[in-house]
């Protein structure tokens, strides 16, 4: 889940904002009333959503701050304003959303959601000898589990890393991937033929345990 980091002065749309989110699975979340606040919770929460009142403590104030202070955190402006001049400031940093007060539940959880899905890793940082590496998961093949250790295939390479398969199951993307025995994992894109007891990717047929019922 997103760290969640509301900037607004009325504590009560404030709370309100929070409350919505809380009752659906969102609970990290921080909460600033003023600028100040705001700029102590950006450093040491580091939150990936920034829920923030363009006019927090004055006029246009929020999109000052945000053009200044916010580099990593996606921008989901607040704000009670819809004159042109002012949609037009805020537009210009480049915020996910923007919305209306009162905040209705369904375009603020839009928005959150529309974020958390664009925040989800699309790859994995290995060590390739002495080297951090990034390898994109559409790039990945299969895993193949030897031991203590994984060998990651890739079309043009393999990588070897020290990592149980359970445990880097964990830091992919499910909906891409399957564990189809207790020693492989694979891309479900890349499989090419699917058999009885087996799949094949890239010419190599990797065992599929039997209760497992693989959906291509």
């Amino acid at each position: 889940m997103p760290k969640i980091l509301i900037v607004e002065d009325q504590v009560l749309i404030a709370n309100h904002i929070k409350n919505i989110l809380n009752d659906n699975g969102f609970f990290n979340i921080e909460m600033a009333f003023k600028i100040n606040q705001a700029v102590e919770k950006l450093n040491l929460f580091d939150p990936d959503i920034v829920l923030l009142d363009i006019n927090v403590e004055g006029k246009d104030t929020g999109i000052k701050w945000a053009e200044e202070h916010v580099k990593k955190a996606k921008i989901i402006f607040i704000t009670g304003q819809t004159e042109l001049e002012t949609l037009q400031k805020a537009l210009s940093i480049n915020p996910i959303s923007y919305l209306s007060k009162p905040v209705k539940s369904i375009d603020l959880l839009a928005a959150v959601t529309l974020v958390t899905i664009n925040l989800k890793p699309t790859y994995v940082v290995v060590k390739d000898g002495y080297k951090d590496i990034k390898v994109k998961f559409e790039d990945i093949f299969y895993i193949k589990s030897d031991k203590n250790y994984l060998d990651i295939h890739t079309l043009n390479k393999k990588i070897t890393i020290r990592n149980s398969l359970d445990d880097f199951m964990e830091k992919l993307d499910l909906k891409m991937f399957c564990k189809v025995h207790r020693s492989y994992i694979v891309n479900i894109s890349k499989i090419t033929e699917k058999k009885n007891s087996s799949v094949v990717i890239n010419s190599f047929e990797i065992p599929v345990s039997r209760n497992l019922n693989l959906n291509l």
